[in-house]
């Protein structure tokens, strides 16, 4: 039986409606190929707003950031050898950055705090989204604040009423991403997830030698 009331799912033909959703301070659902993740449009307290009330997250915590692509980080955040070293290697892939904000991106963004949190789109659909939308969208995995990441569309729905629509699809890796701090004078891990400290060494030493 057909529930009026289920939240509605898009396929990724429809990218362009997801878009419209999120210029309007809207919040969705998206597989990345790490977890599923809600997210919505960087450029507007509004609609960042709305995405902590989807989540119940404090104010005291900010929000990764999904970009397009390395030009596209490079317009809210300071990179430096290594952590351009690190994009080259791991990006698009399950790694976030924590990268020096730069000034002209607005306080609300992220508390105040002088790093950032930066992902790239993982996939096709999720490039088109955010070229699509015009902004880095905040990325945060799909659940209540504090609680277990959601696996399935129904868990998401159940969890997150509040959204305003979900993209279907599939995550990969089912493991939430290495987060890379790159504010030291070498990247220190915060949480590992599919990428370890000897692949970034790695990376790092591949790179001098090329």
């Amino acid at each position: 039986m057909y529930n009026a009331d289920a939240m509605k799912r898009y396929k990724s033909s429809q990218i362009r409606e997801l878009a419209e959703i999120l210029k309007n301070d809207g919040a969705i659902s998206v597989p990345t190929d790490t977890v599923y993740g809600v997210c919505a449009r960087m450029d507007s307290e509004k609609a960042q707003e709305h995405l902590r009330d989807v989540k119940n997250r404090p104010l005291t915590k900010a929000f990764p950031l999904m970009c397009a692509d390395a030009e596209q980080i490079r317009t809210i955040a300071y990179t430096d050898e290594n952590s351009e070293k690190l994009i080259r290697a791991f990006m698009p892939g399950p790694v976030t950055l924590i990268l020096k904000k730069r000034e002209e991106v607005p306080a609300y963004v992220n508390g105040g705090m002088e790093t950032v949190a930066v992902r790239m789109a993982t996939d096709r659909q999720l490039y088109e989204l955010i070229k699509e939308t015009g902004s880095p969208l905040y990325m945060t995995s799909a659940n209540q604040s504090g609680e277990a990441t959601c696996t399935s569309l129904d868990e998401i729905e159940k969890a997150c009423p509040l959204l305003d629509g979900m993209l279907e699809g599939e995550t990969q890796f089912g493991k939430a991403s290495t987060i890379i701090d790159c504010t030291k004078e070498l990247p220190v891990i915060l949480r590992e997830g599919p990428v370890n400290m000897e692949d970034i060494k790695k990376a790092l030493k591949e790179e001098e030698h090329a």
